[in-house]
């Protein structure tokens, strides 16, 4: 069995018409399957269910609610103990679910500072680091373009 318990193609048992009655689809409404999926997610996925909503100024400028967290991206701290504060981001730990904002730190005891790990949908981009990929990303992602007021009507004239 491939992936969430679904056949592999290339299995016996996913021949003939096997393959015409099922229908792939990786969703589930098993928590106990969708939980497994999210933990168990490879990185390149994790980038993109590591997203964080966008400020008022960024979302009507690009048309967009949220975008994945990058390194160097400007940050405010929404909920939790350090709201209110905010900074630069500067890793994004896939493997432990969390990102590290500059300025957000704590002294152990033998004077040595941490990163706090902060969950990226707790926090809001406040300034975006563009380059042509994210430009790509938010062009796609822009709910306004591509949208046409009278797509679907007919006039009068194309009735006739």
């Amino acid at each position: 069995l491939g992936y969430l318990g679904f056949p592999r193609l290339d299995s016996p048992r996913a021949t003939g018409l096997f393959l015409l009655q099922m229908k792939f689809s990786a969703a589930t409404s098993s928590r106990r399957k969708a939980r497994k999926a999210h933990f168990t997610a490879p990185s390149h996925i994790r980038h993109k269910l590591m997203s964080s909503t966008l400020s008022k100024e960024l979302r009507t400028k690009y048309n967009t609610r949220s975008i994945p967290v990058v390194r160097d991206d400007e940050v405010s701290v929404m909920r939790g103990p350090f709201k209110g504060q905010g900074g630069k981001i500067v890793q994004v730990y896939r493997r432990k679910w969390c990102i590290h904002v500059e300025g957000i730190k704590k002294d152990k005891a033998n004077g040595a500072s941490f990163y706090i790990p902060l969950d990226p949908s707790k926090v809001q981009v406040t300034k975006i680091k563009l380059d042509k990929d994210r430009k790509r990303i938010l062009a796609r992602k822009d709910r306004s373009a591509g949208k046409d007021k009278n797509k679907g009507k007919y006039t009068e004239a194309q009735k006739a």
